[in-house]
């Protein structure tokens, strides 16, 4: 087995896909349809400590007075949607600040994906993260890891230098970070979300998502 073989194997028996585990809806938030979406209350310094975490990216707004967690994989076709409505969230309030944490669990391709998507983001800007982010979702198909450098290939980085970085053990490092704690918080599935008090489990949709962040600002919480 070669080294790169090696630590897609160690990464896939990290990340194995999991169902969700269906969390309650404590809080009142509705999705598109009007259903309640799956939550739980947390403690707002989850929120900062999943900012902590070894391969979270502040995106977008560093200086925004709310703050947007949001935990995805890049084959899953609801973080697709996710990733389109947040950026349309973020193009009319320059206030809110997001930060994006890559959770591959939908196989070796997210996995390979993921690997090349945060060293990527060791390299640049968030500026140009959030760019390249926001690329790679233009395409249809699976998200692997030669789409990942191909996208990579528009931004001024060495590509070479790029895969050899994606290639490190300290990657499979900051996966491992992630899956504990989205395993903290019984988080198995994405996209998922922390943002005041609460952990969102699903897209509750663009409106759902407004409803929330004007909640935290006005009164700190999900919920007023």
């Amino acid at each position: 087995m070669t080294r790169q073989s090696l630590i897609v194997a160690l990464t896939l028996a990290l990340c194995a896909p999991v169902h969700a585990q269906g969390l309650p809806a404590q809080l009142p938030i509705l999705g598109e349809d009007g259903s309640r979406v799956a939550n739980q209350r947390i403690s707002p310094d989850r929120v900062a400590a999943a900012e902590k975490l070894p391969g979270a990216i502040v995106a977008a707004n560093p200086d925004g007075d709310v703050t947007l967690v949001e935990f995805y994989d890049l084959n899953c076709p609801y973080c697709r949607r996710a990733s389109a409505d947040v950026d349309t969230l973020l193009q009319a309030d320059k206030r809110l600040r997001l930060v994006l944490v890559p959770f591959p669990v939908l196989g070796i391709p997210s996995i390979l994906a993921g690997r090349v998507e945060i060293a990527f983001s060791k390299m640049v800007t968030p500026s140009d993260f959030y760019k390249y982010h926001r690329a790679i979702y233009a395409g249809r198909g699976t998200i692997d890891g030669q789409r990942a450098l191909n996208t990579a290939s528009d931004f001024k980085v060495d590509l070479q230098k790029l895969l050899d970085a994606a290639n490190q053990d300290g990657i499979t490092d900051i996966m491992k970070a992630h899956l504990r704690f989205a395993d903290s918080l019984g988080q198995k599935a994405t996209p998922f979300y922390l943002i005041g008090d609460v952990a969102i489990q699903g897209h509750p949709g663009r409106k759902g998502l407004k409803s929330v962040i004007d909640s935290v600002r006005k009164c700190g919480k999900a919920v007023c």
